[in-house]
């Protein structure tokens, strides 16, 4: 089942870049139909974008493991603190059910900081504040 997800407009011109300049060079038979080619001329495997991305999450040194579902997960949780509706995510990942998508309903500890230091009664009241974090 195809599925339509949305493309930014610079993901948009980066793809049409490669599309133009990059992929003409990889396209050794020309009759594959994939939009990504290896440098072998082959549609990606799974596994094959995998090491790549998990390679690439390395050596960024962001102090995280993962690979492509790394991105998949920040990608739902910031559109989630950013207001977009659960259902659209829900879509967007291509869960059959909403269980599935609620995984990503869990308030980060982030926006959860934000929103304490923006409405704690103490802080209206002009009071000090004490923030303890919970390591769990």
């Amino acid at each position: 089942m195809d599925r339509m997800v949305p493309i930014g407009e610079r993901a948009l011109t980066w793809c049409l870049k490669y599309g133009a300049e990059v992929r003409p060079q990889f396209d050794l038979t020309g009759r594959d139909p994939a939009f990504f080619l290896t440098s072998l001329g082959e549609a990606f495997t799974a596994n094959r974008m995998t090491q790549l991305v998990r390679g690439y999450v390395q050596a960024a040194d962001i102090g995280k493991s993962g690979s492509c579902h790394l991105f998949r997960h920040s990608c739902a949780t910031l559109m989630l603190e950013n207001g977009a509706d659960i259902r659209y995510i829900q879509q967007l990942l291509g869960h059959a059910k909403l269980d599935t998508t609620q995984i990503y309903t869990q308030v980060s500890i982030r926006q959860l900081k934000q929103v304490h230091t923006l409405t704690h009664p103490a802080k209206m009241a002009g009071g000090a504040e004490t923030v303890i974090e919970d390591e769990d």
